[in-house]
């Protein structure tokens, strides 16, 4: 039956083309084809952590996230992981807003499509702020690596700020790569750690306290290259949002504009689950 129904029609009509062969328009499959070559490069800089992480020489350890961002702006004391996934929460949240400012589009809701993507926006503009904290925090440091004379290594308890000194009667540190061995305190402890041979504090390209070089490197290349991802996607989304507020796409007949933006903004977020999972969790 299919085979009599296509003798019956021309060659301009099986082959003219004139029509998205997906149903879709242009400028969302380019989108697409986009999104999926930047799924690889991501893809790959996981994988490329992942076997670094694997291929440590005896005797190194790769860190522990919980140790690692434990701070909370404004709160004394350690909160292991919560800062960042407060974090992930509004970024997921962010991702419900576009899905309702998209939804607003479809009605042609021009105060829908404004409320939302303006969230959206909002969200985005915390993540940013709330990575350039956690960079901030990575690079100072919270507990400061010490290669004692005698080969061990051991952890201060906390960092100290630019031209402040240690009190010998109240210093600790702990001994052990893991963090979880004897703790010692007070002129002694003080004095082992003036023999030091090395410390470590904070992070940088070449060392950090808180393991392997590359660590600290795959740190800032993956979540800088994701934190770039949602700078551009909040940009876009502004640029966006500023052409809803003037009715520019009102006045075309449709939002696909802000679909577009959508879809880029959902791959951001959906990247972030995956860093999160495996550099925080993992």
């Amino acid at each position: 039956m299919s085979g009599d129904a296509s003798k019956t029609l021309s060659n301009d009509v099986l082959w003219g083309g004139g029509r998205s062969p997906f149903s879709v328009s242009y400028g969302k499959l380019m989108i697409w084809f986009f999104l999926v070559s930047d799924a690889l490069t991501f893809s790959g800089l996981l994988v490329s952590y992942g076997f670094a992480r694997h291929s440590l020489l005896p005797g190194m350890e790769w860190p522990v996230g919980e140790y690692v961002f434990s701070k909370f702006p404004g709160i004394s004391g350690n909160m292991p992981l919560m800062y960042v996934a407060l974090m992930t929460f509004i970024l997921i949240i962010s991702s419900v807003t576009m899905v309702l400012a998209v939804e607003a589009g479809h009605r042609m809701d021009k105060k829908g499509v404004v409320k939302w993507l303006f969230l959206t926006v909002l969200g985005g503009l915390f993540f940013v702020g709330s990575q350039a904290y956690e960079w901030a925090h990575f690079i100072h440091g919270s507990n400061a690596r010490v290669t004692l004379a005698d080969g061990r290594t051991a952890f201060l308890e906390e960092n100290l700020h630019h031209g402040e000194t240690y009190d010998p009667a109240t210093f600790a540190m702990t001994l052990g790569s893991t963090r979880s061995e004897e703790v010692l305190r007070g002129p002694e402890a003080y004095k082992l750690y003036q023999n030091a041979v090395h410390v470590t504090s904070g992070a940088n390209m070449t060392e950090n306290e808180y393991g392997p070089p590359s660590y600290a490197n795959f740190f800032f290349f993956i979540t800088g290259f994701h934190g770039f991802h949602v700078f551009s996607g909040v940009i876009i989304n502004l640029i966006v949002l500023i052409m809803v507020i003037k009715g520019v796409f009102h006045r075309r007949g449709h939002y696909e504009m802000v679909e577009k933006a959508g879809l880029y903004w959902h791959f951001v977020d959906l990247v972030w689950v995956f860093v999160f999972t495996f550099f925080y969790l993992v």
